[in-house]
């Protein structure tokens, strides 16, 4: 009996959607490798493998069968999708267009690494990144330049500003996706899109001021304050937006700084200015990278201080994540009581995970 890549769900799923994966028609304890790729849309290759045996009854299940080695170990039914690694160092799968899916193809080859053997069967599985009757709409409102993106059945909805980091441009696969849960979700561009500053050295806090604005008047969006999502620089705006604007009950800050980066931040006549960098502390990897976390000065010395993002003032609910606080984030380096002085009653709530 030939092997067979056995995919539930069989069609597309949305790429934040489980699937399973099993293989029937191997031999008993048949020792087998997985292997996952991927192409971008600029066709950049991502790779993922593992190493498995086969059950008694010559079947194996991802959902129940620990991975032997490989891109990872143990009991991890989607990790030949997290753990999708590029050819080329230092890439990231970004999806720009998620109106189209992306393809992940899926092998099964027989023995182990280093060099496994023939390949025994195969799959191609599409993951959607716009999920079914979710609603897309460019917005072009003022100054105020995204996409919005509703859940399919009529609203009002909960409302989401998603935001990205020093990269610039328009992400959407994140509202996208969000939206597919019944959130309204406005991906914000703030620079380098269209007609948008083309740098961060200066940005001005009531541009977003008028995309919240814009996102609490939309008539399928439900008051009476939106949330905030943001990664990196977008992370440290979320920040900034909740502690000098109205209208924001929660913030979700992933990877950003409590002190501003990178450019002035200016509102209503007050001015963050960039915490300070020493390029003395670049450091070079042994693959020939440079290595610029120490860069930055400390926001809690001298006048540097003058960065800090003045949190006291927020009124919202906080969950930051710091992913990988080894490399010292300002995050975690605050958020562990270095300096802030908050009385504790006010913020609704703050929390810190830490994701290693």
């Amino acid at each position: 009996m030939a092997a067979t890549l056995i995919l539930e769900p069989v069609g597309r799923c949305c790429w934040d959607e489980p699937v399973r994966i099993a293989v029937r028609g191997l031999a008993p304890e048949q020792p087998v490798t997985l292997r996952a790729s991927l192409r971008d849309e600029k066709g950049a290759l991502f790779q993922a493998h593992a190493r498995y045996r086969a059950d008694a009854r010559g079947e194996l299940d991802l959902e129940r069968a620990p991975a032997l080695g490989g891109s990872f170990a143990g009991l991890e039914p989607m990790g030949l999708l997290w753990a999708l690694e590029p050819e080329k160092p230092l890439l990231r799968l970004v999806k720009r267009d998620v109106r189209t899916p992306l393809a992940v193809e899926l092998e099964v080859l027989d023995g182990h690494d280093p060099e496994p053997g023939r390949l025994l069967c195969r799959a191609r599985h599409e993951r959607d990144f716009l999920p079914p009757g979710v609603r897309r709409q460019p917005v072009r409102e003022g100054r105020v330049r995204g996409t919005l993106f509703l859940p399919p059945e009529p609203g009002p909805f909960p409302g989401i500003v998603d935001m990205f980091g020093t990269g610039g441009g328009l992400l959407e696969y994140r509202a996208s996706l969000l939206a597919g849960k019944g959130f309204a979700v406005l991906a914000l561009a703030y620079y380098n899109y269209e007609d948008l500053p083309k740098t961060m050295d200066i940005l001005h806090l009531e541009y977003f001021e008028e995309a919240v604005n814009y996102l609490l008047s939309h008539p399928e969006v439900k008051g009476p304050g939106v949330g905030l999502l943001g990664v990196s620089k977008g992370g440290e705006l979320c920040l900034s937006m909740a502690s000098f604007l109205k209208g924001i009950t929660a913030a979700v800050i992933i990877n950003g700084s409590v002190a501003n980066v990178g450019g002035t931040l200016h509102y209503k006549g007050e001015t963050l200015p960039p915490v300070g960098v020493n390029r003395n502390r670049i450091k070079v990897t042994k693959d020939g990278y440079a290595d610029i976390v120490d860069v930055l000065n400390s926001p809690l010395e001298g006048p540097d201080q003058k960065s800090f993002i003045p949190v006291e003032r927020a009124e919202s609910t906080f969950l930051f994540l710091d992913l990988d606080p080894s490399q010292g984030s300002l995050t975690s380096l605050v958020l562990e009581g270095a300096c802030w002085n908050i009385e504790p009653a006010s913020l609704l709530a703050m929390a810190l995970l830490r994701w290693l």
